[in-house]
């Protein structure tokens, strides 16, 4: 941008004395800058770079702020969560700690199925009153940005209940929501042994109505054996796709089913968990351009000894993406940057790749990179500012958070 060159309207502020890690991959690993400036208009980024190079005019914004040498990154981006659902799981992790696993316990009708009937009983207005402190624990964390899915109501009018409290979200809290519908979760118990019934009964006609209402964003499945097969979950994507919606996928998880292939052959957005992804679907996810979803949280919960295969996903150019996959059941995790120390720690991921999994890969995988996830000139004014002498320090320490700020769309946030 030309040095002279200023946005037509709104109003100017300005941060400087700041090192930036602006995410921008032209300018390498996290895109520092050390002498930096974000300079901001009507709530979009006008210039993020060097302070030297400063378009004139911002150093009399109408706001003008001294970092005083802190750093910015972009704000972070939660890609996978199920936060708006009623009760708790406090008693299947005690199973679990006696030794049942989880298929064992889904099984004999706990999992998802449990919180299926904590969740109808609540309105709409307890979903949202429910959720709040949950969001509330992202957002004191310099998350901006959280996509959440349904897939506890398992019939039409709660899939819609879900999803409506999840837009609410986005009404009386500074957070940008990203929907999944996810009725392709589990079968209810009335479709027990019959997922075609249930597919053409449920999932498909509620997906009409919910993308009818602007309730939907994208469509997500379960691609399991305690759920649905790969064919099963074709029928739901054809649907979105002839509704124009994008899709993502939670696959190869406990087994591999060929979900993550699947996702790629629609194009997916993401496909997450991935545990048991070979190499062939890490290659078909990296040509399609499908975004690798790490999800540390369940991996932990679950105890799990399968790692994701994090070698193969970086020989073939997969993106990878981190997220809390925060629900009631196997990752009731609110802590965005516990994410990135357990992908660090327990996935051996690099502190490159854990910010960047927060931040752009994060957008990229819910298709909002346009508009955030990195420190760019017309993207979102979305910054969290931090107590921090390197970028490392995100990753490496454990139940601390340094945020001294976080900035969305322009507007400065009380933490």
């Amino acid at each position: 941008m030309d040095r002279n060159e200023m946005t037509p309207s709104g109003r100017t502020s300005l941060w400087r004395n700041a090192r930036l890690a602006t995410l921008r991959e032209d300018l390498g690993p996290l895109g520092i800058i050390e002498k930096g400036a974000v300079g901001v208009r009507g709530g979009r980024i006008v210039y993020a770079g060097a302070e030297s190079e400063l378009p004139v005019g911002f150093a009399e914004a109408d706001q003008v702020v001294d970092c005083e040498r802190r750093w910015i990154t972009p704000a972070l981006i939660d890609c996978h969560t199920h936060i708006v659902h009623g009760g708790n799981r406090a008693r299947e992790f005690e199973l679990r700690l006696e030794g049942a696993t989880y298929e064992e316990i889904a099984r004999a009708g706990g999992g998802i199925i449990s919180t299926v009937k904590a969740t109808n009983a609540l309105s709409v207005e307890a979903l949202v009153e429910t959720a709040l402190p949950r969001l509330e624990a992202l957002l004191s964390e310099g998350v901006s940005t959280v996509e959440i899915k349904s897939g506890y109501g398992l019939n039409i009018e709660a899939e819609l209940k879900m999803l409506r409290a999840a837009r609410q979200l986005e009404r009386v809290r500074p957070v940008r929501v990203v929907t999944s519908y996810l009725a392709a979760h589990a079968t209810p118990p009335e479709y027990k042994g019959r997922n075609g019934d249930y597919i053409s009964d449920v999932v498909l006609p509620g997906l009409v109505k919910a993308h009818a209402e602007g309730l939907v964003d994208a469509v997500d499945g379960f691609c399991e054996d305690i759920a649905f097969s790969p064919a099963e979950i074709a029928l739901v994507f054809d649907k979105a796709k002839s509704l124009g919606l994008p899709v993502k996928l939670h696959a190869e998880q406990l087994s591999n089913l060929g979900g993550a292939r699947l996702a790629a052959s629609y194009d997916a957005l993401s496909a997450d968990h991935l545990e048991y992804l070979d190499a062939e679907g890490a290659a078909a996810m990296a040509t399609a351009g499908t975004v690798a979803v790490l999800l540390p949280g369940a991996f932990y919960t679950l105890r799990e000894k399968q790692f994701p295969p994090v070698e193969a996903l970086r020989a073939a150019g997969t993106r990878i993406a981190v997220a809390t996959d925060c629900n009631p059941g196997t990752s009731p995790l609110t802590s965005l940057l516990l994410s990135m120390n357990m992908s660090a720690t327990l996935f051996r991921l690099t502190v490159q790749e854990c910010l960047a999994g927060v931040t752009r890969e994060a957008a990229r995988a819910l298709r909002i990179l346009d508009e955030t996830g990195t420190l760019e000139a017309g993207k979102s004014a979305d910054l969290a500012i931090w107590n921090i002498d390197a970028p490392a320090e995100l990753i490496y320490r454990i139940g601390f958070n340094p945020l001294h700020e976080r900035i969305f769309k322009g507007e400065r946030i009380a933490v």
